[in-house]
């Protein structure tokens, strides 16, 4: 193992996403294929969250009983559009003939001018998520999207950003969630750049990717020459989510399915990952 590079992706699905990719990790470990130490850990909306949470000294057995004992979890905001309309929107925007930075700007326009709750009362339930709230010692990329330059930022914890802002920022969803005002910028999910930014992961040897949701376009993962292992949600899994996966409803049944999912996968991920 000396010497080869490994990287985690953590993508974005919403509060259901979240609750997976805690499941899947521990499964995982749970089955001999503890991927959470990773030489990189890139965190995108609900991944950034995970990357968060998975740095922050807790185990994955706690991390995971945070998502499926009731007691235990954090309080959510109840998203006051739907995730059908929000699709819709980015699916338009997305066929348009815009360029992908272009597109991003229209997207972020929107975002800019939604009638959401106050960014304080978001930041609450992202401390809320967080164990700790202090950057970790470790190499972790948390993705944003400037709303009005439509480019992406990447941080890190020599960013000179907190660690909570930087994963509110990440999870923003557009016209859902607030944007994120940090040093004057405004700042928007980074999975609309892509779901899962796997391509951040570029020059690493082995790399694991959770991606909750489907990549619209060519998967970002495409573009890694090293030995990448995606794991995308199965049958049980999607189920789980539902029809939201912004529903706090959907945290437990997802949590456990993606904790059987991620058992079922680790004996492959195992020989992949050593």
């Amino acid at each position: 193992m000396s010497g080869i590079k490994r990287a985690l992706v953590l993508g974005g699905g919403g509060i259901a996403g979240i609750a997976w990719e805690t499941g899947v990790l521990a499964g995982l470990a749970d089955g001999g294929a503890d991927v959470t130490d990773a030489d990189r850990i890139i965190g995108t909306s609900a991944g950034s969250t995970v990357a968060a949470q998975v740095t922050s000294g807790l185990t994955l057995t706690e991390l995971l009983a945070r998502q499926t004992d009731p007691v235990l979890q954090n309080a959510e905001l109840r998203a006051g559009v739907s995730i059908e309309e929000l699709g819709a929107v980015l699916l338009r925007i997305s066929e348009s003939s815009l360029d992908a930075v272009e597109q991003r700007r229209e997207i972020g326009a929107l975002a800019l001018a939604a009638d959401s709750v106050p960014e304080a009362a978001r930041r609450e339930v992202i401390e809320g998520r967080l164990p700790v709230h202090k950057w970790p010692d470790r190499d972790v990329v948390i993705v944003a999207v400037d709303a009005r330059t439509g480019e992406p930022r990447l941080f890190d914890p020599g960013s000179g950003v907190e660690l909570v802002d930087a994963v509110a920022a990440s999870c923003a969803v557009p016209v859902v969630w607030p944007c994120v005002t940090i040093d004057g910028a405004r700042y928007m999910d980074g999975g609309v750049r892509t779901s899962a930014n796997a391509d951040l992961a570029a020059g690493f040897e082995r790399v694991v990717v959770l991606a909750p949701m489907p990549e619209l376009g060519e998967p970002s993962w495409l573009r890694l020459s090293g030995t990448v292992e995606v794991i995308e949600p199965d049958e049980p899994a999607r189920a789980a989510f539902g029809a939201d996966p912004l529903d706090p409803s959907s945290r437990t049944p997802s949590a456990e399915a993606g904790y059987a999912q991620g058992r079922a996968a680790a004996a492959g991920v195992a020989k992949m990952w050593r």
